[in-house]
């Protein structure tokens, strides 16, 4: 089942925001090109969008007397930090702590959104940003995603960030911010802290639908201020340096989510190099961080490669 039509007045709204070529383009891959399993995109192959595969993966790992267990395993979120030491970060920011929540996938199964809010109601932090995947499935209906996230943000605290991912639709965008979740769509925003400042960026998916944009992320951010990139994907990691970005914090891969022991993934499902398929990671003067996730994508079950919210700790260099 397809997304509905967008209702005409969030359509009007979107295009006046981030221009009508941007949201043509969007909408129209979705339509068109969504769930396909070949082509597209950075990868040439989406396991995610083949969907005869799961219940075989599924029925597979029940057969292996492993389905319980895996399921148990997707329902331990574990807390992680990371420490960012960022030479051009203003004193007053030196702590400023981010948490980081990636690829939740809410309505892949009725516990998930409990699980989450049970991970993050203790954790106390400054900023919150949500790297993308709120969904399930690649395509239809989305209304229990956002039923599922108004729940979320009832234990969210100060400002949220977020962006979209390759599983979802342009059109979550509206009831998203009615939460007070703040979509960026190749936009940013500068944050305030004790007279100074610093700014945050998001681009739109850039692993299936391309449709980022770093040089109209990058419109507003002045020269030599601490910028942090919000992206889906660590595909977009190198760009991301050149544009002169000093922090992206990005999910997509789930750190392979069925992993061999000692947590060597299977597969990634993203085209750049391992070591910036999982946790912290540096390329030129980039610092990034790659979130293992806190849900699971495919089949309902982690081996190998616990679900995750990190903490990022910003701290002058």
């Amino acid at each position: 089942m397809r997304c509905p039509p967008m209702v005409k007045t969030d359509y009007n709204l979107l295009k006046q925001r981030i221009g009508q070529c941007h949201l043509d383009l969007r909408l129209g891959i979705e339509r068109d090109d969504e769930a396909r399993v070949f082509g597209q995109g950075r990868n040439f192959f989406h396991i995610e969008n083949w969907y005869s595969i799961h219940s075989l993966i599924r029925n597979s790992l029940r057969l292996m007397f492993l389905q319980r267990r895996g399921k148990r395993n997707a329902r331990c979120i574990q807390l992680r930090h990371n420490t960012v030491s960022l030479a051009k970060l203003p004193k007053a920011f030196d702590g400023y702590r981010i948490l980081h929540v990636s690829d939740p996938h809410l309505d892949m199964a009725d516990d998930i959104p409990h699980v989450l809010i049970e991970a993050i109601r203790p954790i106390e932090y400054d900023l919150c940003v949500l790297t993308g995947d709120f969904r399930a499935k690649t395509y239809g209906p989305f209304d229990a995603v956002v039923d599922a996230m108004t729940r979320v943000c009832a234990h969210l605290e100060g400002p949220v960030y977020g962006i979209l991912g390759n599983h979802d639709t342009i059109q979550m965008v509206p009831g998203f911010e009615a939460l007070g979740i703040r979509m960026l769509l190749n936009e940013s925003v500068r944050l305030e802290r004790g007279g100074e400042h610093i700014f945050i960026a998001g681009i739109d998916d850039p692993h299936y639908y391309r449709a980022d944009n770093l040089e109209k992320a990058t419109d507003a951010i002045t020269n030599g201020t601490t910028s942090i990139l919000l992206a889906h994907s660590p595909e977009i990691s190198r760009h991301a340096a050149y544009a002169g970005f000093d922090l992206m914090l990005c999910g997509h891969t789930h750190a392979g989510q069925i992993c061999l022991p000692g947590g060597k993934p299977i597969i990634c499902n993203a085209r750049c190099p391992r070591y910036l398929c999982a946790g912290a990671w540096k390329f030129q003067q980039l610092q990034g961080y790659t979130s293992a996730g806190s849900g699971v994508s495919i089949v309902d079950m982690r081996f190998n490669c616990p679900p995750e919210i990190t903490v990022h700790t910003l701290r002058c260099a």
